[in-house]
């Protein structure tokens, strides 16, 4: 018992899993100490939900280990099924039945008693904040309101480790913020939970060690300051608002540093990596002023994961292709020197 209790409540080694011709993992690592969250970070078809359905013995990998709570995937699946809790990308709710009726057919499904389920599907209510609407039909619920209440099914076993594949995907701010609480607080109950995501605040906001994988295979991990230290320095952005002035005003950045700015074509603001802080930025705004370039919004802040995120893929949302860019063909070099 002593030695399940110090190993790692999630481990992968070297998972791979090919469709056809498209391999989805090619030898992921994955480690999750018990108590902590584990945030999968990476861009639509990195491989994320493959790594979760193979956890969940929802699929088989072609090569590989995983173990959950200490129990292999491969060998002891059921053991597996009876220690972990899968909320998936959509909220897999009855629209019909009542959020007290959709948890009480969850717990039936896992063998409790009539009396045994309508105790646990309360204590879920309440403890995820649905008493008040517990006995309307789902499909009247808010997404906020329809996500946590599938994360209720999902620990209705008190499962040890909980998977959250993309769990506030389609969500508005206000829902995302509910479950983001409700994550922490699983958390602080000693739960351990593998966060997979495509939104970067919510990496930040929620997981103790985060993963980046891109094209099935790991290509950074470690906590957010760490991975935020890979990039270093601080970052000076600020806007300009006269679109035919930005490329002058790109080349007079480009010349502060051995950094090329990039520019966000949606917003018209340019961020450039300094090594030298407050420095580069009295000697931008100096020679923006020279040139009368009018900007706003000028900042200096540290790096962030987004920052981190376009210099491992060169894109810096990973819900989508490229829409930020280097401006190095607008001053006359390569994207990055």
């Amino acid at each position: 018992m002593t030695e399940r209790r110090n190993q790692p409540a999630i481990r992968a080694e070297g998972l791979t899993k090919r469709f056809g011709d498209r391999q989805a993992l090619a030898g992921v690592d994955l480690e999750a100490a018990p108590g902590t969250v584990l945030g999968v970070l990476g861009p639509n078809g990195a491989g994320k939900t493959t790594a979760v359905r193979v956890l969940s013995t929802l699929l088989r990998p072609d090569s590989g280990d995983a173990w959950v709570a200490g129990h292999d995937v491969r060998r002891d699946p059921e053991s597996v099924r009876k220690n972990l809790g899968l909320s998936g990308q959509y909220a897999a709710v009855d629209d019909k039945l009542t959020g007290r009726e959709n948890l009480c057919l969850v717990a039936r499904l896992y063998g409790m008693g009539r009396h045994a389920a309508r105790r646990r599907a309360g204590q879920l209510l309440e403890s995820f904040d649905l008493q008040g609407a517990a006995d309307r039909p789902s499909g009247s619920y808010s997404g906020g309101m329809r996500r946590r209440l599938d994360l209720a099914g999902a620990l209705v076993a008190r499962p040890s480790v909980v998977v959250l594949d993309e769990p506030t995907t389609g969500l508005d701010p206000r829902g995302r913020a509910d479950t983001w609480r409700s994550i922490q607080d699983l958390v602080a109950g000693g739960t351990t939970v593998l966060l997979t995501t495509q939104y970067l605040e919510e990496a930040d906001q929620l997981a103790d060690t985060i993963v980046v994988i891109e094209h099935g295979r790991v290509i950074a991990r470690g906590s957010a300051l760490e991975l935020k230290a890979l990039v270093g320095g601080e970052r000076l952005s600020l806007n300009v608002p006269d679109p035919h002035l930005r490329t002058t005003a790109a080349q007079i950045l480009d010349a502060l540093g051995r950094h090329t700015p990039v520019l966000d074509q949606r917003t018209g603001r340019l961020t450039v990596a300094t090594d030298f802080g407050a420095h580069t930025l009295e000697d931008a705004l100096g020679r923006l002023r020279l040139s009368e370039i009018p900007v706003s919004d000028v900042e200096l802040a540290p790096p962030t994961l987004d920052d981190v995120f376009m210099a491992l893929t060169g894109h810096s949302d990973p819900t989508r292709g490229p829409a930020d860019e280097p401006v190095g063909a607008a001053v006359g070099g390569e994207g990055s020197r």
